[in-house]
């Protein structure tokens, strides 16, 4: 790899260097300038972190895990999560006020499908993945 003058190189000021780390200090200028511009704006990162955030809670990834099937009624879902209807309810809010799941009626039942697709694909490959290790 050719460097060129905007590049630097230098030591780092603390001597030990643990494995994580580089072993000296080597800016491409270039690929960083790259990097930054195709930076999202700060209100775009929070929106994406808020949404990933989502994924943290065990209860909303089995729900948004289920709805990746098909939609379903809060009845189904307090089903499958082995959970009261008022407490599955209160996922289903969060998981609505961010945009990832969509609620219509149906007479008096509560139908939910996912509106991200993007949380649908982490979901979905996470699981997969982590299924495809434990084997």
């Amino acid at each position: 790899m050719e460097t060129k003058s905007a590049d630097r190189a230098r030591l780092p000021s603390d001597t030990s260097v643990e494995a994580d780390t580089c072993g000296v200090e080597f800016v491409n200028e270039e690929n960083v300038a790259h990097v930054l511009a195709a930076m999202p704006d700060e209100d775009t990162l929070d929106r994406t972190a808020s949404e990933f955030s989502l994924l943290a809670d065990p209860t909303r990834l089995r729900i948004l895990y289920a709805l990746s099937f098909h939609e379903l009624c809060v009845c189904d879902l307090a089903r499958v999560l082995g959970r009261s209807m008022p407490a599955t309810s209160q996922q289903l809010q969060r998981l609505r006020r961010e945009g990832v799941v969509k609620c219509r009626m149906q007479g008096k039942l509560a139908y939910y499908r996912l509106e991200s697709p993007t949380l649908e694909r982490a979901v979905c490959e996470a699981f997969a993945r982590h299924q495809e290790r434990s084997r």
